[in-house]
């Protein structure tokens, strides 16, 4: 990855929500996925911003869906992640399973 594109905790964390929802998932849906799986409840705002982020980034794209009236008329900004947003979790991830590696955590951090 080029300087500057690597992944913030909570980039990794939106990306990883939208890959287990899947294609087409839009904020709400990713921000409860967030709490259900971490525990952690963020601002819808957060999400947003950072959903916009990883577009900036080419991390993900996203279209605007048809008019729902369950928000009463309001289209939804759907999400899908790139290629590229794949190859930033996996390098994250070995990125993490290095440094983790060899480490005795319990011993160290109880």
């Amino acid at each position: 990855m080029a300087k500057g594109a690597f992944l913030g905790e909570f980039e990794h964390t939106v990306l990883l929500a939208l890959i287990r929802l899947g294609e087409g998932a839009y904020g709400a849906p990713i921000r409860q996925e967030i709490e259900v799986q971490t525990g952690r409840s963020p601002a819808i705002g957060a999400v947003h911003a950072t959903l916009a982020r990883l577009e900036r980034k080419g991390l993900v794209r996203s279209w605007i869906g048809a008019p729902t009236p369950e928000r009463g008329g309001k289209a939804k900004r759907h999400f899908k992640v790139e290629p590229l947003g794949l190859e930033a979790v996996r390098q994250a991830r070995t990125a993490l399973e290095r440094l983790q590696s060899g480490l005795a955590i319990r011993a160290r951090f109880a």
